[in-house]
């Protein structure tokens, strides 16, 4: 049984989570309850869970600063929000699960099955610490937690040059000259790095505009990034890549 708390200043809402628990996940079992900043400490505290269900909104601040006040993060998370588009999209940069108010059963279920995968809580630890910098931090010193199949390392978005697509594996080559691959596709990466000044200038490349230092007509059209990498641009972006780079 995974030992569990919930955190939620709506009775309602820990009422209804506490009933889908009982119902649909047989290995869950909470041994306590919070309702806000406080008590979730003190809750945390005295009962050393295995599994936080842990609300955003809160009475007296929110669920990153329950986070913030622990030495090492050592028990897993499940967050709940009600809209927080902000802190969604921070959820996704680290790999962190979300369920979205009010909640569906499904969801819940899934995200339960990947606590119980997943077992490495130093890897956890590093993931939350990452989430909490990005939630805290401009746009321009957001990182990213990327898995391999040899650990995980924490990069920040500025210091990726560009992201090449093999099948269902992504290569990530960074300003370092340091290339990591993960299991992961290039459309995965190009919805996360949507707003981050990256373009995929053809079905195999997604580059980071910021590290683009010419582009060459012929041949279809090539783009030349700061480490001289020369990458194709698809026919049918030659005319957004172009009308992208007049415009940086």
């Amino acid at each position: 049984m995974i030992k569990t708390i919930i955190i939620d200043d709506e009775v309602k809402s820990r009422e209804t989570l506490l009933y889908l628990l009982k119902e649909n996940c047989k290995n869950i079992s909470v041994i306590g309850q919070g309702f806000n900043v406080k008590s979730a400490i003190e809750v945390i505290n005295k009962y050393k869970p295995e599994l936080v269900f842990l609300d955003i909104n809160l009475p007296d601040g929110t669920g990153f600063d329950i986070l913030k006040k622990q030495k090492k993060i050592n028990f897993k998370i499940i967050f709940i929000t009600a809209y927080n588009e902000y802190a969604v999209k921070a959820f996704k940069f680290s790999a962190i699960d979300y369920l979205l108010k009010p909640i569906v059963t499904e969801e819940l279920i899934e995200a339960v099955n990947k606590v119980v995968k997943y077992r490495e809580l130093e890897e956890l630890d590093l993931k939350y610490k990452n989430f909490l910098n990005n939630i805290s931090t401009s746009k321009e010193n957001h990182k990213i937690v990327l898995r391999t199949s040899e650990g995980m390392y924490i990069v920040n978005v500025n210091d990726i040059m560009r992201c090449e697509s093999d099948r269902n594996y992504t290569t990530i080559y960074l300003t370092n000259k340091k290339t990591i691959v993960t299991a992961k596709t290039l459309s995965k990466y190009e919805e996360l790095f949507k707003k981050y000044n990256f373009y995929r200038v053809h079905q195999s490349h997604l580059i980071n505009l910021s590290h683009v230092i010419s582009y060459e007509k012929k041949n279809y059209g090539t783009i030349v990034m700061s480490d001289y990498t020369r990458l194709p641009v698809s026919s049918r972006k030659k005319n957004d890549i172009i009308d992208i780079i007049n415009n940086l």
